[in-house]
């Protein structure tokens, strides 16, 4: 079954009956080139026959009339249609000549009957002349008989010379229907290979592309069941991805809810063993456990934000906003911040306004976010920049931390470089980090 429904095999086919038909029509091209041949000998064939013949019919004419010899000589000439006939008279006077056109002197001289004789006489002359006495007494004249050599020859032989092109032109077809037939079996595969390919480039409306009839079970066939079977493991693959992505989204918003209520009693808790009377080494385990609080809620409220961005689902509502007042007035908040852990901080921020078609909430988490990373890991640095760039239509916020990957006692799982990385791109804003060990510089541009 493999065999019949292969390719390979169909074109071996192709190829053997291309090989057989050659030698196979041979005979039927000798039998159609011979056939006329067989109809008959060719009566111009024999030259000894044919001088014979015009010698005795020179002898039967003894005696006979002009009007005779033209008509005896009439006769041949019906008998023989390929030929040339006429005969002079004893004075050297063109009598009869058949066909009409044929270019003989109206008077002979003696010197142009014996050129004429010599000539008539080689043995590779042509056209084969035979020249005849008239009467028994010889002295009625001669007469002529010519026949082109190409008419001599054996019915076979003639034949083969004349239609030997014919066999090249047989086996030239062949070999063009040989080609026909290649040119037609290879243009359906290549149809059929076109049609796979345009069908892996197209996609349907979940980015798969769409399956394909098997129309044939040989190769390509089984490529298509092939393709066909791995557009169903995709569907599958990716309607197992969307449950388990449902999942995922529905577990980490089911435990920030659920872990939200245990950390504000805690928290609070901790606030109110604040006002007691404890020891330092008590109120430094307080300051250790807020710090670690407010850590779990901003991981608690980033794993959040990321499940609704993934899925679409975070409000999103941009305006033509002056990024450089959204900067200014985003640092403000953190100012004290950086001022109190003794921070060398570099402003340079001008007056004029830097308009971003970006969402104002989205633009305040995204700094937010950075000045905490550097807040939390590039505190040993002690130095933070901010930049605004009007011309180039860019902002920078620089620190001398360890970079990012260096060692940092807060370092977490970057799900705030996610958030801020899905917000500028939802926001059609560049980002480039540059970061060593010397620092770490984020450039967002447009």
């Amino acid at each position: 079954m493999k065999l019949k429904n292969s390719l390979l095999s169909k074109y071996l086919l192709i190829i053997f009956i291309a090989i057989i038909l050659v030698p196979a029509s041979m005979p039927v091209f000798s039998i159609i080139f011979y056939m006329p041949a067989i109809e008959g000998p060719n009566i111009y064939q024999n030259g000894t026959d044919l001088e014979e013949m015009w010698q005795n019919e020179a002898k039967k004419l003894t005696g006979a009339s002009n009007e005779q010899i033209n008509k005896r000589l009439m006769q041949i000439k019906q008998e023989y249609q390929k030929a040339t006939v006429f005969w002079v008279d004893q004075s050297g006077k063109s009598m009869f000549k058949q066909p009409d056109d044929v270019r003989v002197p109206d008077s002979w001289n003696p010197a142009y009957t014996i050129d004429f004789m010599k000539k008539s006489r080689g043995l590779k002359a042509d056209p084969f002349t035979v020249v005849a006495l008239i009467g028994d007494e010889q002295d009625q004249g001669f007469m002529v008989f010519q026949v082109p050599r190409s008419e001599m020859k054996a019915p076979g032989e003639t034949v083969a010379e004349r239609y030997s092109y014919l066999m090249i032109l047989g086996v030239l077809f062949i070999l063009l229907f040989f080609i026909f037939i290649s040119w037609i079996f290879f243009s359906k595969i290549r149809k059929r290979l076109l049609r796979l390919q345009e069908a892996m480039t197209e996609t349907s409306a979940n980015g798969i592309p769409p399956a394909i009839e098997v129309d044939k079970p040989d190769e390509i066939g089984r490529l298509v069941a092939a393709f066909n079977s791995m557009i169903i493991q995709l569907e599958e693959s990716r309607s197992r991805e969307k449950e388990e992505e449902e999942l995922r989204r529905q577990l980490i918003a089911n435990l920030s809810h659920d872990l939200r209520t245990p950390l504000t009693a805690i928290r609070g808790h901790a606030f109110a063993l604040k006002n007691e009377i404890i020891s330092k080494k008590g109120q430094h385990s307080l300051e250790l456990i807020d710090n670690k609080i407010g850590y779990l809620d901003q991981l608690i409220d980033n794993l959040l934000s990321y499940t609704l961005l993934t899925s679409g689902k975070y409000p999103y509502n941009p305006v033509n906003t002056d990024i450089v007042r959204v900067l200014r007035t985003s640092f403000a908040g953190w100012y004290p911040v950086f001022e109190d852990q003794g921070f060398q901080i570099e402003l340079n921020i001008p007056e004029h306004p830097l308009y971003w078609e970006v969402d104002l909430q989205w633009m305040e988490r995204v700094l937010d976010n950075l000045f905490q990373n550097i807040n939390r890991h590039a505190r040993d640095g002690k130095y933070i920049a901010i930049m605004a760039d009007v011309n180039k239509q860019a902002i920078t916020i620089a620190d001398k931390g360890p970079g990012m990957t260096g060692e940092s006692e807060g370092k977490g799982a970057g799900v705030g470089l996610s958030i801020i990385s899905l917000m500028l791109k939802e926001m059609k804003l560049n980002w480039s980090i540059e970061s060593d060990e010397k620092g770490t510089r984020n450039i967002i541009y447009k």
